[in-house]
């Protein structure tokens, strides 16, 4: 048989469309060409799989080969495909049966010696493979993660001789185990206790995790605004599975999964030096940016007036939607983006704002300009704005006080749960019609509300965003309603940007 079809997929964002490996054996000068918009990598494909192959003790034809990567339109990139395009010509020359081939999947790239190489998108793949009937063969690595998804069986392979030996019936491989019991690491997350005083950041860090709120941490240095911000994953409810196995899809795709952190919520600290792409993604093939890699987690951007404008500026519109979408001239892709931002900041460009010392230098311009880098539409959408004030040396030097983080854990699940029980949704989730159902506020909160408004004067937006944020500290305190009390804590925690 001169031709022969392997099945693998290709990935498109976070989507991972079917790619065909068709293999052609002609008469004529012996050569191999790729077609099927291949980039280099794939390219390189050629002289991989002749050394794997001939390293692995079998013939290398002496033939014209062509290898035709179907779609045509669908870009292909990465190592992945050096498994299948091997498995082709081996098919195509007749020295594996090519009828064995219909009932698998392949990905994985190839050593010169034919051992096999992990591939970013493992899981991503998987989870495209449905209800296709087939299984999917993967590099150990990789199958790991894989047989996460749970759809279809994910066989483990070390090297090409093992998959040839599978497919001939020699041996068989082994399909990669998937434990029954959930993985909870939670236990490794860094405790709440560990932070000395900040009463009131560390009910911030509470009503955030509760609603999914983003918060500010505003205040000079050595207050413990890092540590509160690395403190807020392990406050966050179990992520659910369909929300863990995207989350680590996401991570997937650019290699950076450990299958023994899957159902960890994410936690991403990029330096403030970190450009636009790099935050939101791009690439001329897309890649997700750290607010991607943090779906379902936490996005920590300590310095946050450090960064460039038009990298903050690009965060408006995820915090909005939970997703974003990157345009390139050939290629579009869509990722999710459900992080929930923190940020940290000094009160001026020396850090000493406000100290009773008298250690700020700072002139009122030089503050203006700085908390000027911070634009009005972003701080919006940023929903508790706090000051975390320097602590006297007498509360450094107590015992550890407060709660620990399961105990604050236990109330936020709790309080997430009559969330999704009501609207299906955490709070700060809830759209503008739904805000008019779910959180009307009673007449004395209504009348303070308006106060809060005029005296403030806060936009529509932040308006809404006041009440999500009273209606998620009435969930905490167990009430169907919103009271004047709910109102007038929500109100403390937006006032740091109009001071």
């Amino acid at each position: 048989m001169s031709l022969a079809i392997v099945h693998s997929r290709g990935l498109d964002g976070l989507a991972a469309p079917a790619v065909a490996v068709e293999v052609h054996l002609a008469g004529g000068l012996p050569s191999v060409t790729l077609v099927g918009l291949p980039d280099t990598e794939v390219k390189e494909a050629r002289d991989r799989v002749r050394a794997a192959l001939q390293n692995s003790g079998f013939d290398f034809p002496r033939k014209r080969i062509t290898v035709n990567l179907a779609p045509a339109d669908l870009p292909k990139e990465s190592g992945r495909f050096d498994l299948p395009i091997a498995l082709g010509i081996l098919a195509a020359s007749g020295q594996i049966p090519a009828n064995s081939l219909a009932q698998y999947e392949f990905a994985g790239e190839l050593s010169l010696s034919g051992e096999l190489r992990p591939v970013r998108g493992a899981l991503a793949m998987v989870l495209a493979v449905g209800d296709t009937g087939r299984s999917f063969v993967l590099p150990g690595a990789s199958a790991r993660e894989a047989a996460l998804a749970g759809k279809s069986p994910v066989l483990t392979a070390t090297t090409l001789l093992e998959v040839c030996a599978h497919l001939t019936g020699q041996t068989r491989l082994t399909a990669d185990a998937v434990t029954d019991e959930p993985i909870d690491g939670s236990t490794d997350y860094p405790d709440l206790i560990d932070v000395r005083g900040q009463a009131q950041a560390k009910r911030a860090l509470e009503i955030a995790a509760a609603g999914g709120h983003s918060i500010l941490l505003a205040g000079p240095p050595g207050t413990g605004k890092s540590m509160l911000a690395s403190r807020l994953p392990g406050l966050l409810p179990p992520m659910t599975l369909d929300a863990a196995l995207e989350s680590a899809a996401v991570l997937s795709l650019c290699g950076q999964f450990r299958p023994d952190l899957f159902r960890r919520h994410p936690y991403r600290a990029p330096h403030h030096t970190a450009s636009s792409a790099a935050l939101v993604g791009g690439g001329s093939a897309p890649r997700p940016g750290e607010i991607s890699l943090a779906h379902e987690g936490v996005l920590f951007l300590d310095e946050l007036p450090e960064f460039d404008r038009r990298v903050l500026e690009a965060l408006r519109e995820p915090l909005d939607s939970g997703r974003i979408h990157i345009s390139r001239a050939a290629r579009q892709a869509e990722f999710p983006a459900q992080f929930q931002l923190v940020a940290a900041m000094n009160p001026c460009p020396c850090g000493y704002y406000g100290d009773a010392r008298g250690r700020c230098r700072c002139t009122p311009d030089q503050v203006l300009r700085y908390r000027s880098r911070l634009s009005g539409p972003l701080l919006d959408r940023i929903d508790l704005q706090i000051e975390v004030p320097a602590l006297p040396a007498e509360v450094l030097q107590q015992a550890p006080d407060g709660e620990a983080s399961a105990i604050v854990r236990a109330r936020v699940t709790v309080a997430r749960a009559r969330q999704i029980g009501r609207q299906g949704k955490a709070n700060a989730r809830l759209t503008t019609r739904e805000i008019d159902h779910y959180c009307q506020p009673q007449a004395a909160a209504a009348a303070l509300l308006k106060q809060a408004i005029s005296r403030f004067d806060l936009s529509a937006r932040a308006f809404h965003r006041l009440l999500k944020l009273a209606r998620t500290v009435a969930d905490i305190g167990n009430s169907d309603t919103i009271e004047a009390q709910h109102v007038a804590e929500a109100v403390q925690y937006r006032r740091f940007a109009k001071d």
